[in-house]
């Protein structure tokens, strides 16, 4: 695998594992962290689709900025628009609690939001995934 093929399949694998870690705090009642993971694993995914297709650097957190990054290079993900603005939304009330009006955030998410936000971040990844062709063999 050449290397940018490498630095793609780090970001995937990372972006798999918060997906599980959302799930596991989804079944443990952590709706806010896994809220919070859910947005994290749809933007580590996003990364590695641009590391994949040649960018050098990829930055910042935004799932929606990084939808239309790969929009960029592919028209087929314009349909995620609307899945990447409802991620962006756990990315700071699920952690600050200056994030909210009132509360905090262990309080502030239930376990609806957090069914939802490991749906879209699934439905996301695996989206990239048929968009990453890694070659047989290839552990992603």
């Amino acid at each position: 695998m050449n290397k940018k093929g490498k630095e793609a399949a780090r970001w995937f694998s990372q972006a798999q594992k918060d997906l599980e870690d959302a799930d596991y705090n989804l079944r443990g009642r952590r709706y806010n962290i896994a809220c919070f993971l859910s947005q994290q694993s749809a933007e580590k995914a996003l990364k590695a689709y641009l590391y994949y297709k040649g960018e050098r650097q990829v930055w910042g957190h935004s799932v929606a900025d990084l939808v239309d990054d790969s929009a960029s290079l592919d028209a087929s993900f314009k349909h995620l628009f609307d899945i990447a603005g409802l991620l962006d939304m756990y990315y700071i009330p699920t952690r600050y609690p200056d994030g909210l009006p009132g509360g905090i955030p262990a309080d502030a998410f239930y376990k609806e939001d957090a069914q939802d936000a490991v749906r879209l971040a699934t439905a996301l990844i695996d989206f990239v995934k048929k968009k990453i062709n890694f070659q047989d063999g290839e552990n992603v």
